[in-house]
């Protein structure tokens, strides 16, 4: 799972697709979510990064 990190929030997808001008976000039936524009996207997370640990990314 991924977490697209955004100035008003975040948005969890399973996949995403990187594109000329942004990314497009994929939930795990391969249903589009949104697409966030490189210039609103401060980070693009994998969680089996982070572990199960709650603290902020930010």
């Amino acid at each position: 799972m991924y977490r697209a990190i955004l100035p008003e929030g975040q948005i969890e997808c399973d996949r995403y697709d990187r594109t000329e001008t942004g990314v497009e976000l994929y939930n795990d039936d391969e249903q589009f979510i949104a697409f966030v524009p490189y210039d609103n996207l401060h980070a693009l997370v994998d969680e089996a990064f982070y572990g199960e640990d709650d603290r902020s990314v930010m």
